[in-house]
């Protein structure tokens, strides 16, 4: 069967009249593996350029955990989110709801993998890994806002002005907006590594669980915008080793003999030999 590809992409352009299809139930049946295969694509692909900066075992594991973060996250949070609409009251069916949330992560994706070239750019002409970390939640965050703001859209034109969806759910979803930000940064941070260190060895997960992501990111800050470490030179004495100490010869002393002063009166002996 032959999937609606473009009906899924409506959503970057046509996106009244996709909202309209979702609203009166008029998309075809099958678009929901549509959106799942294009989102799965679109973030296995960036995530391969995450990881190329270290390896290219390191770059088809971080697509491969790019893919997975978000429909995990996508799947920890909706049903949250899906019967809240239900006590507040809401007519949407889980599958409108379903391809609706789908339809902005579509737009997320896409527009991650837009700039994917800008990304790209900044690995090969510049060695900086902070920098790419602060590059690459830059464009998480640009691209989830366009993403969201579109569910927001179509929450608010084709549901909330026809009756089915109250007002309230509005703010409700704003709310939600933020604890699935809270999840999916959490996930993130278990999944780690995505980008790597340039000459890290190859991890499939990080081992170490300290810390959180925000002070790594602060620390990262710091090591980004602070003063380069200077190495100090170190005292030639020090870097001298035992090897070289044992060849070298040992050093004369530079003190004079002391010469037996001459006695101004003559002694018993020397009258001796004198007589």
């Amino acid at each position: 069967m032959k999937l609606p590809f473009a009906e899924a992409f409506e959503v970057l352009q046509e996106r009244d009249e996709h909202f309209e299809k979702i609203t009166q139930e008029t998309y075809p049946s099958n678009i929901i593996s549509a959106q799942i295969l294009i989102i799965a694509l679109f973030a296995f692909c960036y995530g391969i350029i995450m990881g190329s900066y270290n390896s290219w075992m390191q770059a088809i594991s971080s697509g491969a955990k790019l893919m997975s973060l978000l429909f995990l996250t996508l799947i920890i949070c909706f049903p949250s989110f899906y019967i809240v609409q239900l006590v507040l009251g809401s007519k949407v069916k889980i599958k409108q709801l379903a391809v609706m949330m789908l339809s902005g992560f579509l737009m997320t994706t896409t527009i991650m993998l837009a700039f994917a070239p800008i990304v790209l750019l900044f690995q090969l002409s510049g060695d900086n890994y902070n920098f790419l970390k602060f590059l690459h939640v830059g464009v998480f965050v640009f691209s989830g806002f366009f993403g969201m703001r579109a569910v927001l859209d179509a929450l608010r034109s084709s549901f909330a002005d026809q009756g089915v969806y109250p007002q309230i759910g509005l703010s409700i979803f704003r709310v939600w907006v933020i604890i699935f930000a809270f999840v999916g940064v959490q996930l993130a941070w278990n999944l780690r590594p995505f980008v790597g260190f340039k000459d890290m060895p190859f991890e499939l997960l990080r081992q170490d669980t300290q810390g959180n992501f925000y002070s790594s990111m602060i620390k990262s800050l710091g090591e980004m915008v602070g003063p380069p470490n200077v190495r100090k030179p170190q005292e030639s004495n020090q870097n001298d080793s035992p090897e070289k100490k044992q060849n070298d010869p040992p050093k004369q002393s530079e003190e004079p003999i002391k010469e037996k002063p001459e006695s101004a009166e003559p002694t018993t002996d020397d009258s001796q030999k004198k007589d």
